[in-house]
Protein backbone atom coordinates (compact mmCIF):
# COMPACT_ATOMS: atom_id res chain seq x y z
CA UNK A 1 0.00 0.00 0.00
CA UNK A 2 2.72 2.68 0.79
CA UNK A 3 5.05 1.43 -2.32
CA UNK A 4 1.91 2.22 -4.27
CA UNK A 5 0.91 5.72 -2.84
CA UNK A 6 4.92 6.46 -3.15
CA UNK A 7 4.67 5.74 -6.72
CA UNK A 8 1.67 7.64 -7.73
CA UNK A 9 2.41 11.23 -9.60
CA UNK A 10 1.98 14.38 -7.41
CA UNK A 11 -1.35 14.64 -9.51
CA UNK A 12 -2.95 11.17 -9.16
CA UNK A 13 -1.69 11.97 -4.76
CA UNK A 14 -3.92 15.07 -5.19
CA UNK A 15 -6.67 13.35 -6.36
CA UNK A 16 -6.77 10.71 -4.68
CA UNK A 17 -6.33 12.86 -1.18
CA UNK A 18 -9.50 14.86 -2.67
CA UNK A 19 -11.54 11.88 -3.09
CA UNK A 20 -10.37 9.61 -0.54
CA UNK A 21 -11.58 6.99 -2.98
CA UNK A 22 -10.77 3.45 -2.34
CA UNK A 23 -8.93 1.21 -4.26
CA UNK A 24 -10.78 -1.47 -6.48
CA UNK A 25 -10.49 -4.52 -5.14
CA UNK A 26 -10.01 -3.99 -1.58
CA UNK A 27 -14.57 -3.10 -0.91
CA UNK A 28 -14.05 -5.62 1.13
CA UNK A 29 -12.30 -3.23 3.74
CA UNK A 30 -15.49 -1.11 3.78
CA UNK A 31 -18.20 -3.43 3.51
CA UNK A 32 -21.30 -3.15 5.55
CA UNK A 33 -23.72 -5.82 6.72
CA UNK A 34 -26.30 -3.72 4.88
CA UNK A 35 -27.67 -6.13 1.98
CA UNK A 36 -30.51 -5.05 -0.67
CA UNK A 37 -31.41 -7.90 -2.51
CA UNK A 38 -28.37 -9.12 -3.02
CA UNK A 39 -26.32 -5.61 -2.67
CA UNK A 40 -23.87 -5.00 -0.88
CA UNK A 41 -23.22 -1.36 0.66
CA UNK A 42 -19.82 -0.01 1.34
CA UNK A 43 -19.07 2.67 3.68
CA UNK A 44 -17.47 5.01 1.87
CA UNK A 45 -16.42 8.80 3.35
CA UNK A 46 -17.73 11.81 1.58
CA UNK A 47 -15.26 12.83 -0.75
CA UNK A 48 -12.81 16.13 0.70
CA UNK A 49 -13.59 18.08 -2.03
CA UNK A 50 -17.22 17.90 -1.77
CA UNK A 51 -17.35 18.92 2.19
CA UNK A 52 -14.74 21.57 1.45
CA UNK A 53 -17.42 23.15 -1.09
CA UNK A 54 -20.14 22.75 1.31
CA UNK A 55 -17.75 24.40 4.12
CA UNK A 56 -17.18 27.25 2.23
CA UNK A 57 -21.14 27.59 1.10
CA UNK A 58 -21.79 28.19 4.76
CA UNK A 59 -18.78 30.53 5.18
CA UNK A 60 -20.68 32.09 3.00
CA UNK A 61 -23.78 32.21 4.18
CA UNK A 62 -22.37 33.56 7.47
CA UNK A 63 -20.30 36.07 5.55
CA UNK A 64 -23.62 37.04 3.70
CA UNK A 65 -25.78 37.53 7.04
CA UNK A 66 -23.50 39.39 9.25
CA UNK A 67 -23.50 41.81 5.91
CA UNK A 68 -26.94 42.39 5.67
CA UNK A 69 -27.46 42.38 9.57
CA UNK A 70 -25.05 45.00 9.94
CA UNK A 71 -26.19 47.00 6.63
CA UNK A 72 -23.44 46.70 4.93
CA UNK A 73 -25.69 45.18 1.55
CA UNK A 74 -29.09 46.00 0.67
CA UNK A 75 -30.14 45.86 -2.38
CA UNK A 76 -32.61 48.59 -2.83
CA UNK A 77 -29.33 50.43 -2.31
CA UNK A 78 -27.57 48.25 -5.00
CA UNK A 79 -30.84 48.95 -7.37
CA UNK A 80 -30.94 52.62 -6.71
CA UNK A 81 -26.94 52.83 -7.47
CA UNK A 82 -27.30 50.89 -10.56
CA UNK A 83 -30.27 53.13 -12.26
CA UNK A 84 -28.35 56.17 -11.29
CA UNK A 85 -25.30 54.86 -13.04
CA UNK A 86 -27.29 54.02 -16.14
CA UNK A 87 -29.42 56.80 -15.98
CA UNK A 88 -25.40 58.78 -16.06
CA UNK A 89 -24.83 56.23 -18.95
CA UNK A 90 -27.75 57.38 -21.32
CA UNK A 91 -27.19 60.83 -20.22
CA UNK A 92 -23.60 60.76 -21.53
CA UNK A 93 -24.64 58.89 -24.64
CA UNK A 94 -27.14 61.54 -25.44
CA UNK A 95 -24.59 64.30 -24.88
CA UNK A 96 -22.18 63.28 -26.94
CA UNK A 97 -25.13 62.20 -29.53
CA UNK A 98 -25.91 65.49 -29.03
CA UNK A 99 -22.47 66.81 -30.04
CA UNK A 100 -22.39 64.88 -32.96
CA UNK A 101 -26.05 65.62 -34.61
CA UNK A 102 -27.26 68.69 -33.55
CA UNK A 103 -30.16 69.03 -36.19
CA UNK A 104 -31.47 65.95 -34.18
CA UNK A 105 -32.26 67.79 -31.03
CA UNK A 106 -33.16 70.77 -32.90
CA UNK A 107 -37.23 71.89 -33.58
CA UNK A 108 -38.18 71.30 -37.08
CA UNK A 109 -39.10 74.71 -38.81
CA UNK A 110 -41.35 75.44 -42.13
CA UNK A 111 -39.94 77.11 -44.84
CA UNK A 112 -41.46 79.82 -46.52
CA UNK A 113 -39.28 81.47 -49.48
CA UNK A 114 -39.69 80.44 -52.80
CA UNK A 115 -36.47 78.49 -52.79
CA UNK A 116 -37.18 76.24 -50.29
CA UNK A 117 -40.67 75.40 -51.55
CA UNK A 118 -38.96 74.66 -54.61
CA UNK A 119 -36.59 72.03 -53.29
CA UNK A 120 -39.25 70.72 -51.34
CA UNK A 121 -41.15 70.49 -54.79
CA UNK A 122 -38.56 68.59 -56.05
CA UNK A 123 -38.06 66.48 -53.18
CA UNK A 124 -41.76 65.46 -53.51
CA UNK A 125 -40.64 64.28 -57.07
CA UNK A 126 -37.66 62.26 -56.52
CA UNK A 127 -39.08 60.66 -53.64
CA UNK A 128 -42.11 59.40 -55.70
CA UNK A 129 -44.56 61.20 -53.40
CA UNK A 130 -46.35 61.85 -56.69
CA UNK A 131 -47.23 58.22 -56.92
CA UNK A 132 -49.96 58.07 -54.12
CA UNK A 133 -50.92 62.03 -54.28
CA UNK A 134 -50.90 63.20 -57.18
CA UNK A 135 -47.96 65.35 -58.74
CA UNK A 136 -50.56 68.40 -58.13
CA UNK A 137 -51.56 67.25 -54.66
CA UNK A 138 -54.83 66.07 -55.47
CA UNK A 139 -54.59 63.23 -54.22
CA UNK A 140 -54.38 59.46 -55.66
CA UNK A 141 -53.87 56.16 -53.17
CA UNK A 142 -53.20 59.07 -50.61
CA UNK A 143 -55.44 62.10 -49.17
CA UNK A 144 -56.08 64.80 -51.08
CA UNK A 145 -52.66 67.59 -50.00
CA UNK A 146 -54.67 70.96 -50.79
CA UNK A 147 -58.02 70.10 -48.60
CA UNK A 148 -58.47 71.44 -45.04
CA UNK A 149 -58.98 67.45 -43.72
CA UNK A 150 -56.13 65.60 -42.73
CA UNK A 151 -56.21 62.01 -41.32
CA UNK A 152 -52.96 62.13 -39.72
CA UNK A 153 -53.38 65.61 -38.31
CA UNK A 154 -52.51 69.18 -40.43
CA UNK A 155 -50.32 71.91 -39.69
CA UNK A 156 -46.43 71.23 -40.26
CA UNK A 157 -45.53 69.77 -37.21
CA UNK A 158 -47.51 66.64 -38.04
CA UNK A 159 -46.68 66.77 -41.56
CA UNK A 160 -43.34 66.40 -40.51
CA UNK A 161 -43.97 63.87 -38.20
CA UNK A 162 -45.90 61.81 -40.50
CA UNK A 163 -43.33 62.00 -43.29
CA UNK A 164 -41.11 61.08 -40.47
CA UNK A 165 -42.26 58.20 -38.87
CA UNK A 166 -45.05 57.05 -41.64
CA UNK A 167 -48.91 57.14 -42.04
CA UNK A 168 -51.17 54.76 -40.89
CA UNK A 169 -49.78 50.84 -40.18
CA UNK A 170 -50.76 48.49 -43.20
CA UNK A 171 -51.78 51.34 -45.61
CA UNK A 172 -50.01 54.69 -45.17
CA UNK A 173 -46.85 55.07 -46.60
CA UNK A 174 -42.94 54.12 -45.19
CA UNK A 175 -41.54 56.74 -42.64
CA UNK A 176 -39.13 58.56 -44.14
CA UNK A 177 -36.27 59.68 -41.43
CA UNK A 178 -34.13 56.86 -42.23
CA UNK A 179 -33.35 57.48 -45.84
CA UNK A 180 -34.17 61.14 -45.82
CA UNK A 181 -32.19 64.10 -43.69
CA UNK A 182 -33.95 66.07 -41.38
CA UNK A 183 -33.47 69.26 -43.51
CA UNK A 184 -34.89 68.04 -46.40
CA UNK A 185 -38.35 66.72 -44.56
CA UNK A 186 -38.69 69.95 -43.37
CA UNK A 187 -38.31 70.90 -47.34
CA UNK A 188 -41.02 68.36 -47.95
CA UNK A 189 -43.35 69.23 -45.13
CA UNK A 190 -43.46 73.19 -46.59
CA UNK A 191 -44.25 71.98 -50.13
CA UNK A 192 -46.88 70.13 -48.78
CA UNK A 193 -48.37 73.05 -46.37
CA UNK A 194 -47.50 75.27 -49.52
CA UNK A 195 -50.17 73.28 -51.20
CA UNK A 196 -52.98 73.82 -49.21
CA UNK A 197 -55.80 75.91 -50.83
CA UNK A 198 -54.74 75.14 -54.55
CA UNK A 199 -56.77 74.04 -57.15
CA UNK A 200 -55.55 70.36 -58.55
CA UNK A 201 -56.89 69.16 -61.90
CA UNK A 202 -58.51 65.86 -60.37
CA UNK A 203 -59.09 66.63 -56.87
CA UNK A 204 -59.70 63.73 -54.43
CA UNK A 205 -63.01 63.96 -51.89
CA UNK A 206 -61.68 65.19 -48.93
CA UNK A 207 -60.36 62.50 -45.87
CA UNK A 208 -60.19 62.83 -42.26
CA UNK A 209 -60.99 65.63 -39.76
CA UNK A 210 -60.36 69.60 -39.78
CA UNK A 211 -57.65 70.01 -37.79
CA UNK A 212 -55.41 72.70 -39.34
CA UNK A 213 -56.55 75.02 -41.87
CA UNK A 214 -54.45 77.80 -43.56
Amino acid sequence: MSNNIENLSGWQKFVKNMTKANELGKEEDIMTDHDYDGIRELDNVLPPWWLYGFYITIAISVFYYVMVFMGNYNQEKEYAAEVAEGKANVAAWRAQDKKDHPEKYTEAKAATDAASLAKGKQLFTEKTCFACHAADGGGGIGPNLTDNKWVLGGGFKKVFNTISKGGRPGKGMVAWEATISKADRELLASYVISLQGTTPANPKAAEGDITWSK
